[in-house]
């Protein structure tokens, strides 16, 4: 992700600036730009991180909210929302941690890494002891870190079968690093074992991506099923669970059909805001970046923006910070 680059209007607006107010934090030294010269001053992921310190624009520091994306049914478009909504929290000045959960390592691709080149991987901290601040590994986005994933977690179910307390080992992992981030946003494949037993465990917040479309319904049931088991067998609460509808077109009259069965069934978990259907998601996951840094303005960065001022209304988590006068 070294790659980024912010226009002016961009970085101001990141910054919850004005186009002004930048200008005269530039001329006072608060801000400045370490891309080389072009015809257009643009700015670093550094530069941003940088400006936020000086400029004072650090959001208030927060325990530790674990918030875990799943859906037993695959294809809904997961990884892209989770990996841009962890992006953006970091982007806004969160210290956040990326966990893929996948062996498939698809959130760490869409974060710029590629897991199968990683020497370590959660494997490595839940089975072999391993200290988790040893498996994480930058991203290039100051203040987004992630724990990668490859093949080598698509046996941890097995290893986790004889283990005492195995439900709670992820749980316990995270405790050792529960002071150095504000959020970990854990990314599940789309299925049912110990180790996505472990991340609901672990988790404060369930978001389930769905499709707009009658098949998702069978996939919720059961884990509207399952995460009342936890709460009946081994009395874990969710705080808030979260349904996003993704990839929304309302064109489709089985979409609109759909939409008003999920609000007619779940209306206390259903966000109102939907993400519309946007093939910049797929290709900024072809880039290996997330979609506010391949198109800002694109309706799936807006959409994941307005996702995201949501669910920190519900959960009571300041949305934005509010512009400061310049100096």
């Amino acid at each position: 992700m070294d790659q980024i680059r912010y226009s002016g209007r961009r970085f101001a607006e990141v910054l919850g600036l004005s186009v002004r107010e930048l200008t005269e934090a530039e001329e006072n030294g608060l801000v400045q730009s370490t891309v080389e010269p072009s015809p257009k001053t643009l700015y670093s992921l550094g530069d941003l991180a940088t400006a936020r310190a000086k400029l004072g624009r650090m959001p208030p520091r927060r325990p530790m909210r674990k918030q875990l994306f799943l859906n037993f049914k695959g294809g809904t478009g997961k990884t892209s929302v989770s990996s841009s909504y962890a992006f953006r929290l970091a982007e806004m000045g969160h210290r956040v941690l990326v966990i893929d959960l996948d062996s498939q390592g698809h959130a760490s691709k869409c974060l710029g890494v590629a897991g199968e080149e990683s020497e370590k991987t959660l494997f490595d901290a839940i089975i072999k002891k391993t200290p988790l601040a040893t498996v994480i590994v930058k991203t290039g986005m100051p203040g987004l870190d992630l724990v990668p994933s490859n093949l080598t977690m698509s046996t941890i179910d097995l290893s986790l079968m004889p283990l005492a307390a195995r439900e709670f080992r992820l749980r316990n992992v995270l405790k050792e690093v529960e002071s150095a981030y504000d959020y970990a946003v854990l990314d599940a494949p789309p299925s049912f074992g110990l180790l996505n037993l472990n991340a609901l465990m672990a988790a404060h917040d369930l978001f389930v991506p769905v499709l707009a479309d009658f098949l998702s319904f069978h996939g919720l049931k059961l884990l509207f099923e399952t995460v009342q088991g936890l709460e009946e067998d081994l009395e874990h609460v969710l705080d808030h669970i979260f349904i996003i509808i993704n990839a929304y077109n309302q064109t489709y009259k089985i979409a609109k059909e759909a939409k008003e069965a999920l609000e007619k069934h779940y209306p206390e978990f259903l966000l109102k805001q939907v993400i519309r259907q946007c093939t910049k998601f797929a290709q900024a996951s072809s880039e290996g970046i997330p979609i506010f840094a391949y198109d800002p303005e694109s309706k799936g960065a807006q959409d994941i923006q307005a996702v995201l001022d949501e669910v920190r209304e519900r959960i009571g988590a300041p949305v934005r910070l509010k512009a400061v006068e310049s100096a």
